[in-house]
């Protein structure tokens, strides 16, 4: 094999796999058709559970140094209504601003620093696989050339040519809308109330919001005193290619026929285009081809897909480094199918019913949206709905039986007391390993692990006012078991023992000594290829 994994596409969810799978000591190779890294912002901001992810890997830190506002608001549109939970204390949903070109260069420059290859102008154009790899034909600079791996993995977006070519279908429909996004300056004298409302020439005032009518929907707010955010959304049977730029007089166009009126804009910032696609892969896995990000769904509302796309690439590398390095139990890298290809139903259920929010412009529809404001100003469907674009209500089915409430969800950052200092869930994730978190000093639990420690890290700690007496945590920061408060030993190690076989496969034979685990030690990273394939088999 001339390397473990090709990745086909260098976008987010690409990158984000290329880092999580060198994280895991394998080897990756990444293609991307388009010499130069795309200026160009198609998304201009991240948010949702990837953050806490990305907090768990120790990079939200660098990710808040890169963003042009790493705190804003978190105020969101929902269907062209707001959702707004800057008034709660522990907000469901976050998010960070920072242009995905910006985004891109972050994501590379770890992924090069943990010894990433990233090949540039270099395009797949075909692929055959067998039971024991995938062969790529490649076109490069200096002509073409075959790579083989045991695996391949097509991060190629909307027009995946490795879907395509894994005959893999993807449903859906175009949405007959074309949406316009600008980032500007006001206009030379443009006159700008206090309260945000604008004049506006021949129209009179504009306030902040959405203005709806016959020929579409325009979106206007501030991000800052300086700089206006200007949307519009009209139906268009026009198709765009992707990497067709907008200009300023197309955007102008559109307001002039959205509102009736020219609106003054100054000098733009960013100007991008985009129309909203339903579809959803029917499978994300074909043999020793994988989908993930675009390449497997698309959804008819903004702010989701790059939260979504490097979720999956999370979910996916660890279960593809159990493959490689040969310890992968029975079924590991089919779940990544079923977790993943439900929550991207999940997402496409709220983009949808965005999507309708959006759309209509009789009385019946206004009714509707009027009547989801009215529920948007209480707390707890502000709580629910906000979770649910943050893909942080969901919860994969991991256990058997009558699971913990904890199992299936993301592990909460607890603070943790060690005998060495004080650390957290989140630190000690930072090596992306499996973690066995003993909260209750119950030796039993660590004993019976033991054989699983050249695999699962084992630490002790203290936390206030503990949700389970341990819990057992996957790389991707998912809890695969948890001990009940004060439950019975008898109950417990049986439940633990075949968690552990399930997601991590048969113990070290050789190992029934008693484990010692170390109580708050955090392993350093290991930049050295070779220290990374010891740890991990």
């Amino acid at each position: 094999m001339d390397t473990d994994v090709i990745i086909v596409g260098a976008g987010p969810t690409g990158l984000m796999l290329a880092n999580e799978l060198r994280t895991a000591g394998v080897r990756s190779l990444l293609l991307e058709r388009r010499p130069h890294l795309r200026e160009t912002p198609r998304a201009n901001g991240l948010g949702g559970q990837i953050l806490e992810l990305l907090h768990f890997r120790g990079m939200l830190t660098e990710l808040h140094e890169a963003a042009t506002d790493p705190h804003p608001a978190p105020r969101f549109p929902f269907g062209n209504v707001h959702l707004d939970l800057s008034g709660l204390t522990d907000p469901p949903m976050t998010a960070v601003q920072i242009p995905q070109p910006r985004l891109e260069r972050l994501l590379e420059g770890r992924a090069q620093r943990l010894g990433a290859r990233i090949r540039r102008g270099h395009e797949l154009t075909g692929f055959t696989q067998d039971r024991d790899g995938v062969s790529a034909d490649v076109h490069g600079p200096d002509g073409p050339y075959r790579v083989r791996a045991q695996y391949l993995i097509g991060c190629d977006g909307s027009r995946s040519a490795v879907r395509d070519r894994a005959g893999i279908r993807f449903p859906g429909t175009v949405c007959p809308e074309v949406n316009r996004l600008a980032q500007v300056t006001p206009a030379d004298g443009t006159a700008r109330h206090d309260n945000g409302d604008l004049d506006v020439p021949t129209l009179g005032r504009l306030s902040p919001g959405f203005t709806r009518n016959g020929h579409g929907v325009l979106g206007f707010g501030w991000l800052t005193s300086e700089v206006m955010l200007i949307s519009t959304t009209e139906d268009e049977d026009t198709t765009y290619e992707d990497d067709a730029p907008m200009t300023l007089d197309e955007l102008q166009d559109s307001v002039r026929r959205v509102l009736g009126a020219p609106l003054p804009l100054g000098k733009p910032l960013r100007l991008s285009r985009y129309q909203f696609q339903d579809r959803h892969a029917d499978r994300y896995r074909e043999g020793r081809v994988l989908l993930a990000g675009d390449a497997a769904h698309q959804f008819p509302a903004t702010g989701v897909a790059l939260n979504a796309g490097m979720l999956d690439a999370v979910d996916l590398a660890w279960k593809l480094a159990a493959e490689v390095h040969g310890w992968a139990p029975p079924g590991l890298l089919d779940t990544y199918h079923t977790e993943r290809h439900a929550a991207g139903a999940r997402t496409l259920l709220h983009t949808r019913a965005q999507m309708a929010l959006r759309r209509g412009h009789d009385t019946a529809a206004e009714a509707l949206r009027e009547v989801f404001r009215e529920l948007l100003g209480d707390e707890a469907p502000r709580r629910r709905i906000g979770a649910l674009v943050a893909e942080a209500d969901t919860r994969y089915p991991l256990s058997e039986g009558a699971p913990h409430a904890l199992t299936g969800t993301f592990a909460p950052d607890l603070s943790l007391d060690t005998a060495r200092g004080t650390t957290s869930v989140g630190a000690l994730m930072h090596t992306a390993r499996p973690l066995l978190l003993d909260l209750a000093d119950r030796p039993e639990l660590r004993e019976a692990a033991a054989g699983w420690a050249h695999r699962v890290d084992i630490r002790t700690a203290g936390t206030h006012d503990r949700p389970a007496d341990a819990l057992l945590i996957r790389p991707d920061a998912r809890i695969a078991w948890a001990a009940p408060v004060g439950a019975p030993s008898d109950t417990l190690l049986p439940t633990l023992r075949h968690s552990l076989s399930t997601w991590f496969g048969h113990p070290r034979a050789d190992d029934n000594r008693p484990h010692r685990p170390a109580t708050g030690h955090v392993r350093p990273l290991a930049h050295d290829e070779d220290a990374r394939h010891a740890r991990t088999r």
